[in-house]
């Protein structure tokens, strides 16, 4: 039994393998429209992946459940770390959502307060769930709870501001409240309450843009439109990403002949990159990687149910799966564009390792279990 738990360690390392190929390949192509003083990224992106295999072996070692201990530990940083960013923080296109450290680049706290969270959200959930039966209050307490924890860091990050962030900490949030096992009253409620709500927010900017104005801003307004401007497939990023793919065929341009510029080609965009150098067959096949890939995760959290590890994994599962829609949706004009890059694809350094320290949290799950 333990033999086998460590052959599929290594067979969960070997996707890690390919999409670093994938990655670096990828990025190299996407440079060619990259100004030069943004360094070598393909070799940046290979050190961070052995950072970040590093990391994930550091993690292996010492135990996901040292983690679980500190959680609220690494949400207090994680807090402390978003709310430093405002006097500290680097502005890029008018959001400021990084630290520029001179010698090693950028970090972006909300990559990993997204770890923070699923900690703390699995570690109260279980809890939760230890208890069997709570009556109306103690359920009641509980979101109430989930929420407020959530909310935090969705408020900081929302005015950094940083959209897509936001909506991961929300969907961390509601995968944790339906794992819970709270009872389908509270879900109907919610869904009311929230149909309300987003009724009456697109109602003001779609019926009453005047208002909407006074009530929560211009800043938030234009938010709004460019949110929306995907309806209407134009936008200089998204024309140029989807003629890049289009003309791409079913073996591409070539790997480094990305035809068309598009901002964000080695981060937001990626996939387009990769589409248009390697065409419509590599897509699919790189496509069935990642449901593959996705599904082996699935069945390891299948194991046991209702367990820690459950939570974790299902969580850092919900997470992906979220990333890698949202990422290639938006990229073909099916989403919004949002700024979520593709999981362990998109160069980033923040975005890279915060992954592997969830990798390795999965593996040192695995590594329990084969004692056991």
């Amino acid at each position: 039994m333990i033999h086998q738990n460590k052959k599929m360690d290594y067979f969960l390392l070997s996707f890690l393998g390919l999409f670093l190929i994938i990655s670096v390949l990828t990025i190299y192509s996407a440079s060619t429209y990259l100004p030069s003083y943004l360094g070598n990224l393909p070799l940046k992106q290979i050190l961070f992946y052995l950072l970040g295999f590093v990391i994930m072996g550091l993690i292996y070692k010492i135990g996901y459940r040292k983690f679980i201990d500190f959680a609220y530990l690494f949400y207090g940083i994680g807090v402390l770390s978003l709310i430093l960013l405002f006097p500290f923080g680097t502005s890029v296109n008018g959001s400021i959502c990084w630290f520029t450290v001179p010698g090693i680049g950028s970090i972006q706290p909300s990559e990993f307060m997204k770890i923070a969270l699923i900690l703390v959200l699995s570690k109260e959930t279980m809890a939760f769930r230890e208890k069997k039966k709570n009556t109306f209050s103690e359920e009641l307490c509980f979101i109430l709870k989930m929420m407020l924890i959530t909310l935090v860091p969705s408020v900081l990050t929302f005015l950094e501001p940083d959209t897509g962030a936001v909506l991961l900490y929300l969907i961390i949030l509601v995968t944790m409240l339906f794992l819970s096992g709270l009872r389908m009253r509270w879900f109907v409620v919610g869904g009311i309450l929230l149909g309300l709500v987003t009724g009456s927010f697109f109602y003001l900017y779609f019926g009453e843009r005047e208002m909407f104005i006074q009530l929560f801003g211009t800043k938030l307004f234009y938010r709004m439109d460019r949110l929306l401007d995907w309806r209407k497939g134009d936008g200089y990023q998204l024309e140029n990403a989807l003629a890049a793919i289009g003309s791409a065929g079913l073996l591409g341009h070539g790997f480094n002949h990305t035809p068309l510029y598009f901002p964000e080609s080695g981060t937001d965009f990626i996939f387009a990159v990769f589409a248009s150098n390697f065409g419509y067959i590599a897509s699919v096949v790189f496509i069935l990687l990642l449901f593959a890939f996705d599904f082996y995760l699935f069945r390891l959290s299948l194991k046991k149910k209702d367990t820690l590890p459950f939570y974790l994994v299902i969580a850092f599962l919900i997470v992906l799966v979220y990333q890698q829609i949202q990422n290639i949706g938006m990229t073909l004009g099916m989403l919004p564009i949002t700024g979520i890059t593709l999981p362990f694809i998109s160069y980033g350094g923040s975005s890279l390792l915060s992954y592997f320290i969830l990798m390795g949290i999965i593996l040192s799950i695995q590594k329990e279990r084969a004692s056991i």
